[in-house]
């Protein structure tokens, strides 16, 4: 058998069509394919690849560690310097609040965390999500889930959820004193870039803080600059109590986090002990290679050109198949009028070289996430392709 073969009878499947793409080498925004073919990665590993693929230094950072150790213990019990660097790092590009960092090995497990930790620190139960929100797809995380498609299917699942509308002020009136944590994104990336208003997030923040309940925003898709901020909440001027990081914090790495205040935190190391723990989570290469893709970020002022490349997309992106584009920074979404037409120029564009995706809560919707390391002239590209695509 080839590889695809062996991919189809051996690889536990997530959907009956697959791309299916053989992809045996990845550079900055570039993706090369088995036969030779290469890709624009507009989509960024569903904003993983915030630097691109395999950055110098983040490979560097990954071989560097790699010759010291890799997996040591379960986590939390030694001293691992990849991970102690991190977060302190972390830290201090956070409010003070915002002081302590549990690494897991995922965005799924992050949610999973801070729903244990809303309800060891709160001494409550309940929990409110959003319609059309996604955190993950574990059995916690899928409770919160905002669709019955995607959940139905695996019920029974966690009691005490409530499900708000996003956006509504008096929806708001639901979150009460027994309730532990509302959880909710900062930007909905999964609706298609549905974004609230700052004076509808500001009254969610209040409502938390008048009824107790803790506040957990989910920065898993908008982290590390994604906004044209370093963390999407910044553009609402609130701060969670507990923040969920994933996809880009490993720089290609698997690693996801939740952060909150020390306080909070050690209620998960007593009654019981180890009230949260993992074997994998925060593993030093992950954490070594994060690092490195955040000094990057840093250094080369990545985030500072956010708002001026969104820019060039939207005044580019003008036809009369695209109703119309909706973008917060980086995460863009083009709106068509359904998912065929939206399934048709995603097709198109990946027989021209362009790798693009919809949106779970919006197939009619076609997501651009690129790395935020693309140049102006990869945008003006890519716009051009997008284009011919829909007007075929």
């Amino acid at each position: 058998m080839n590889t695809r073969e062996l991919f189809f009878r051996h690889l536990a499947q997530t959907s009956a069509a697959p791309l299916a793409l053989e992809i045996v080498k990845a550079q900055g925004i570039m993706l090369f394919g088995a036969d030779g073919r290469a890709y624009f990665d507009l989509i960024g590993g569903i904003s993983v690849a915030n630097t691109g693929h395999r950055h110098p230094r983040v490979v560097e950072a990954i071989r560097d560690q790699a010759d010291h150790y890799l997996h040591l213990l379960v986590y939390g019990e030694m001293i691992q310097s990849p991970q102690v660097r991190y977060a302190a790092h972390l830290a201090q590009l956070l409010p003070a609040s915002l002081d302590s960092i549990y690494f897991t090995n995922s965005g799924a497990e992050a949610t999973e965390g801070a729903m244990k930790l809303a309800k060891r620190a709160t001494g409550r139960t309940g929990i409110c999500s959003f319609q059309f929100s996604y955190h993950g797809s574990t059995q916690g995380a899928l409770s919160v889930m905002g669709d019955e498609y995607w959940r139905g299917a695996f019920r029974p699942l966690l009691p005490g959820i409530r499900r708000l509308e996003y956006g509504s002020q008096d929806d708001l009136d639901w979150i009460n004193e027994e309730t532990a944590a509302v959880i909710a994104e900062t930007i909905q990336a999964e609706r298609g870039v549905n974004i609230a208003s700052a004076d509808w997030m500001q009254a969610l923040r209040r409502r938390c803080s008048q009824t107790g309940a803790l506040l957990i925003l989910d920065e898993i898709q908008t982290g590390f600059g994604r906004t044209g901020t370093l963390w999407g909440f910044e553009g609402f001027g609130i701060v969670p109590d507990i923040l969920l990081l994933g996809k880009a914090l490993g720089g290609g790495m698997p690693l996801g986090a939740f952060i909150s205040a020390r306080e909070l935190m050690q209620t998960l190391s007593a009654n019981p002990s180890l009230g949260h723990i993992t074997t994998f989570g925060g593993h030093p290469v992950s954490c070594a290679a994060g690092q490195a893709s955040l000094e990057v970020l840093i250094e080369e002022e990545l985030v500072q050109q956010v708002k001026e490349k969104e820019k060039i997309f939207r005044e580019r992106l003008n036809h009369p198949q695209i109703r119309s584009v909706r973008s917060c920074g980086l995460l863009l979404a083009l709106e068509f009028d359904r998912f065929e037409t939206n399934k048709r120029i995603i097709d198109r564009l990946l027989d021209h070289g362009f790798l693009t995706d919809w949106f779970l809560f919006a197939p009619h919707c076609l997501r651009l996430a690129p790395p935020l390391i693309i140049s102006e002239e990869q945008i003006r590209e890519s716009c051009a392709a997008i284009l011919s695509c829909c007007d075929g």
